[in-house]
Formats: structure tokens, C-alpha cells, sequence
């Protein structure tokens, strides 16, 4: 048994050759009021389609489910099956990534901490400005609140740099009690451990050759890469800091995160006490 669209279709095609439509009609037996239906769903969708296609133009590395806090803030409330099937509809999949080798054996996680503030996570990325300028991005985050504490674009970055950044965010936030990274050489100068060891710091150096034990910078800095640097095309190194500080207070006030339960980083840190992060706002 074929459904009304099929049966339409079934008639359109036999008037097309020649049969009157009350013909049609009665040799696929199709109701004539059927071929004049028109949906209403159609209707309904139209405005959540719109919504949903702004949103992904704003944020086009974004999937459904996180497209879907945005829906719902703007007072589309759904349902995730709904979400996805709009989200089919207007053809805005993202592409996958593609999966990475497993290692066969199991491998010892890291201490996590238990609140704000006690363990600062930092590593590097690299780029290129569209002029030839070279763009190293020091990335540091709070582990717990999973907040971006800050990015510093330059296009050479040496210790004595790592720890002016550091300083100014321990003034304005306080000491962690550790600071995890991995073993490079700007990670383990001499100046970099007696500063640490000076402001009581715990130094928790991963492994060499195991970016695994320094995961949750890792992953943010995949999403760095993903969500700005690939998405961006930027002229200078000037114009690369303005941009990409953009980015780090969208993630930071706007960017839901799903470890989170779909809160924000800096919602997360202002609910459990750490009320230091700038906000920004969703553009309509």
C-alpha cells in the first residue's frame, strides 16, 4: 500500500500521458480531494529551517545536537529526532572526521581535577597568516570549567613570553595548584620551572611522546583548529589576534559544551565560582 505522495505522483504521471485526471484517479484509487492536499507541514518547518540555516552559516562546524541549544535559546523548542530530521531536510551535515587508530592496550588516565582553578592545561599551535606571517598560538584552559583562559598569537613564543602569560592570569584568577604540558623545550626551561616552583605550582610534565596524558588541552585545541583556524582566512598576524580572541570568548560565553551538560564553559565556571570570565553575546 502506497501513501498519498506516491499515489499523487502515480496520477500525474497518467495524465501525462493522455488520461483525464477523474480517469486517474479511478484506476489508482486516489481520492480527487487528495491531489489537492497540501501539506502543513511544510508550513510549520519553514521558520525552523531559516533559524536553523543562520545558525549554521554562524557556526558552520557545528552538528545538530549543539545547533539544537541554539534553537531552543532562540525559542524553538524540539526535540533532538526533530532537530536531526530538519537538519537532514536542509542538507547541513558536517563532515566526519575520519576515525583514529585505537591502540590495543589500555593506558593509565591522568589525575582530573575536582573544582576550578587547580589544574591549568597549555600546549602550542601553529599556523599561517594568507601574507607569509608565521602564527603560533599558546593555548591554556582550565581542565575542570574547560574554560579557554587565554590564547597568545605571536609568531615566536619562547619562555620568558609563557611566563608573562602565566603571570598575568595568576594575578587576575589566582595560583593553580598544577600546570600540565608537555615536554617541549619552552615547557621545561629553567626560568619556566623556577617561576613555578617560586609561585608554589606543581609542574606535571606528561611523558614524552604521549600527547594522550595531556588530553583535555588536546581536544581543545582540535576544536581551535576545526571551529577558527581552518574556518579563517586571516591577512595579517594583527588582524589573527583580534579574530581569534573573537573566537576564544564565543567558546568561552556562547559555544555550549556537551561534557558540560550544554552549558558554556563560562556559565559552568560562574555556577561552581569562578565568576572572571568576559562574556559575549549570540548574534541574532
Amino acid at each position: 500500500m502506497v501513501g498519498a505522495p506516491v499515489r499523487r505522483q502515480q496520477v500525474a504521471f497518467a495524465q501525462k500521458h493522455g488520461v483525464s485526471q477523474r480517469r486517474a484517479c479511478a484506476l489508482f484509487s486516489t481520492s480527487r480531494s487528495t491531489l489537492r492536499y497540501t501539506s502543513r507541514l511544510e508550513a510549520r518547518d519553514g521558520p525552523l529551517l531559516v533559524a536553523m540555516k543562520q545558525l549554521s552559516d554562524q557556526f558552520p562546524r557545528f552538528g545538530y545536537r549543539r545547533i539544537l541549544v541554539f534553537m531552543e535559546q532562540l525559542g524553538h523548542a524540539m526535540g533532538a529526532d526533530k532537530a536531526l530530521r530538519l537538519w537532514q531536510k536542509a542538507g547541513l551535515q558536517v563532515p566526519r572526521k575520519r576515525p583514529r587508530k585505537r591502540v590495543a592496550h589500555s593506558r593509565p588516565r591522568p589525575q582530573l581535577p575536582s573544582g576550578a582553578n587547580e589544574v591549568w592545561a597549555y600546549d602550542f599551535v601553529h599556523d599561517a597568516c594568507a601574507n607569509g606571517q608565521q602564527l603560533k598560538c599558546l593555548t591554556i584552559i582550565d581542565e575542570y570549567t574547560r574554560e579557554c583562559l587565554a590564547i597568545d598569537v605571536a609568531g615566536s613564543i619562547r619562555s620568558n613570553r609563557v611566563i608573562e602569560v602565566l603571570s598575568r592570569l595568576v594575578s587576575e584568577r589566582g595560583t593553580p595548584r598544577h600546570l600540565r604540558s608537555d615536554n617541549g623545550p619552552e615547557f621545561v626551561s629553567k626560568s619556566l620551572l623556577r617561576w613555578g616552583t617560586d609561585q608554589g605550582l606543581g609542574m606535571a610534565l606528561i611523558d614524552p611522546g604521549k600527547p594522550w596524558q595531556n588530553g583535555m588541552v588536546e581536544s581543545f585545541n582540535g576544536k581551535f583548529r576545526d571551529e577558527c583556524l581552518s574556518m579563517e582566512w586571516f591577512r595579517s598576524r594583527m588582524e589573527a589576534k583580534v579574530v581569534i580572541e573573537g573566537w576564544r570568548k564565543l567558546y568561552n560565553e556562547v559555544r555550549p559544551h556537551s561534557s558540560l551538560g550544554k552549558m558554556t564553559p563560562g556559565a559552568y565556571a560562574r555556577m561552581v565560582g569562578n565568576t572572571s570570565t568576559q562574556g559575549a553575546t549570540l548574534k541574532n
